[in-house]
């Protein structure tokens, strides 16, 4: 009888609602009453959305998505029960793998650019679930630490979508299987919503004997305690206005807290010590943080994971990491990078993340020297060739989408961007890029132009080339080899050595050129354009025993043909 009645309801549908466009509506505005109880791993949602049709066309049908592991309840329009039937919906933006997808027929059909309301209710489970890494054959203690979230009575933790959908979205199915295919898919539910508006009334219903912390990653909210049945219930407010690049996330534990100006670490008890350790790295690289970026505007927060091995997480200024045994210089490292993000906002993501990544380098550099920092770097090397050549071959994003100003690749707007500031620094030099930064405003970076323009407009220099390359466009990675090295004999008995560097790749890059003799090296920067060829000279005391081309400081996809032995005369 209940599979008639689902039939009877399918059939009921329009036959748009068969070709279903899940990126139709954007959602404006949340509104939700969340009830975590840990001990029972159940998760219980209640509230409102606002949804603006911003397709072409007047739709009737639209789709909401949650977590499999919970179960819709109730939707309604205007106060009347919505005709609404629910399918699994398989995609990785969900550690189960799978997604609850309610198919909403609404009433009144909605045309473009009006809203709808909807009363939602749900509620389920959310135990922990490696699936959608088993079965691309992760394996399982690997996965384990990766897809972490749960909801369970020693600890509770439980990101947004793209790990696990507590709250309703809509997007096409995403696999992991695909290159990119998770980001892509991410990153454009994000970019839909970034101007959405969420607020979240926080419930953690617990035995009384239990002390329990809340934390969301919006930085705010008020907590306060009341009771029923004997239970305790911890409520607090929690606003995200707007959504912007925040994916809204929730930890509760028996937390005990250090707080300071520069951080905020929610501790497991027997973990004090770490959190004291992360907390006096958090104090020392302010300084440096503030010497780039100027001053955090907010201090960052640090929540303990109990597992020692779990993969840190960091959204919205918001750290998830174990705690336990941390090294005082990793710490450090972490540190300017989540401290870099309350110094510098942004928009953009290869700005956002890729400046936190550059400012770790530059940490390290300043920790030790230029060579530790480029072999921090080159860690980061073989993942962005992988990735550059993925994308070569047709792979994921389409190649006139890729460019640093829209790419969701994580390779790209982390380690490519990385590298990208990297270069900029070592063309300019550390104090025209501070001051360029200093110049920088989030609020009027509406346009992927902005930052290039800055850069021009307070270094006097044409950049165009540069930023068309590696901003603008993906070009992929250069290659650079020597062609020819030329001594000839100076009348100061020293050596004139003219080295010519042709570049393989399309995208072209200042690199260095360094000359080797018996008395030292002599470095001096070349600027060589995709597919093109340029030549320097360089005077070095001793007839030269080789030259290379590039120190690590710029990506290329060969860096095996960068080394020119000379032969003695």
């Amino acid at each position: 009888m209940k599979f008639l009645c689902v039939l009877c309801l399918l059939c009921g549908f329009p036959v748009s609602g068969f070709a279903l466009d899940r990126n139709a509506f954007t959602f404006t505005k949340y509104d939700l009453n969340v009830r975590v109880e840990p001990d029972q791993l159940r998760l219980a949602v209640r509230g409102k959305i606002i949804l603006r049709n911003d397709s072409d066309a007047t739709e009737k049908n639209l789709s909401l998505q949650i977590s499999s592991s919970l179960d819709w309840r109730s939707i309604s329009v205007e106060g009347r029960p919505a005709e609404f039937v629910t399918q699994p919906y398989v995609s990785d933006i969900d550690h189960t793998g799978r997604l609850s997808e309610a198919i909403v027929s609404l009433v009144q059909a909605v045309p473009p650019k009006a809203s709808v309301e909807l009363e939602i209710g749900y509620e389920g489970v959310i135990p922990p679930d490696t699936t959608r890494l088993s079965r691309i054959g992760v394996p399982a203690e690997t996965a384990k630490h990766t897809d972490w979230d749960q909801i369970t009575g020693a600890f509770t933790a439980v990101r947004g979508v793209g790990y696990v959908a507590w709250y309703p979205v809509a997007a096409e199915a995403a696999s992991l299987s695909q290159t990119n295919g998770v980001p892509e898919v991410i990153a454009h539910w994000q970019a839909r919503e970034a101007t959405a508006e969420m607020r979240v009334q926080l419930c953690v219903w617990s035995n009384p004997t239990t002390r329990l912390t809340t934390l969301m990653n919006d930085g705010r909210g008020k907590e306060q305690t009341g009771g029923e049945s004997g239970d305790r219930a911890t409520c607090s407010e929690h606003v995200f206005t707007p959504l912007g690049q925040t994916v809204p996330l929730f930890a509760v534990a028996s937390y005990e807290t250090l707080a300071r100006s520069s951080v905020h670490v929610s501790y497991l008890p027997e973990h004090k010590d770490a959190a004291d350790t992360y907390a006096g790295a958090s104090d020392r690289v302010v300084p440096f943080i503030t010497s780039w970026f100027g001053a955090p505007h907010k201090a960052a927060m640090v929540a303990d994971l109990p597992d020692p091995a779990a993969a840190p997480y960091e959204n919205a200024g918001f750290l998830l990491t174990p705690l336990a045994n941390i090294d005082p210089k990793l710490a450090e490292i972490t540190a300017v990078h989540q401290l870099t993000h309350a110094a510098f906002p942004s928009p953009r993501l290869w700005i956002y993340e890729g400046l936190a990544h550059f400012a770790q380098v530059v940490y390290r550099e300043q920790q030790s020297n230029r060579e530790t920092a480029l072999r921090f770097m080159d860690e980061h090397l073989d993942d962005l060739i992988e990735t550059e050549k993925s994308l070569a071959s047709g792979q994921g994003t389409a190649p006139s989408e890729q460019s640093l100003t829209n790419m969701p690749v994580e390779e790209l707007y982390r380690s490519k961007a990385m590298f990208v500031w990297w270069m900029l620094r070592d063309m300019l030099g550390g104090p025209a890029l501070r001051k360029t930064l200093a110049a920088y405003r989030p609020d009027q970076d509406t346009q992927s132009e902005y930052m290039p323009r800055l850069f021009e407009r307070q270094t006097h220099r044409d950049l165009q080339w540069f930023f068309d390359d590696w901003v603008y466009h993906d070009h992929g990675l250069p290659d650079f080899r020597i062609v020819s090295v030329y001594p000839s004999l100076t009348t100061a008995k020293s050596y004139m050595v003219t080295v010519s560097v042709e570049n393989l790749g399309a995208a072209g890059a200042e690199v260095p050129v360094t000359v080797l003799s018996e008395g030292g090296e002599i470095t001096r920067r070349l600027e060589v354009r995709g597919k093109s060829r340029n030549s320097i000279r360089v005077i070095v005391p001793s007839f030269p025993d080789h030259a290379v081309v590039n120190d690590g400081s710029v990506p290329e996809s060969d860096m095996s043909n960068n080394t020119f032995p000379i032969p003695k005369q």
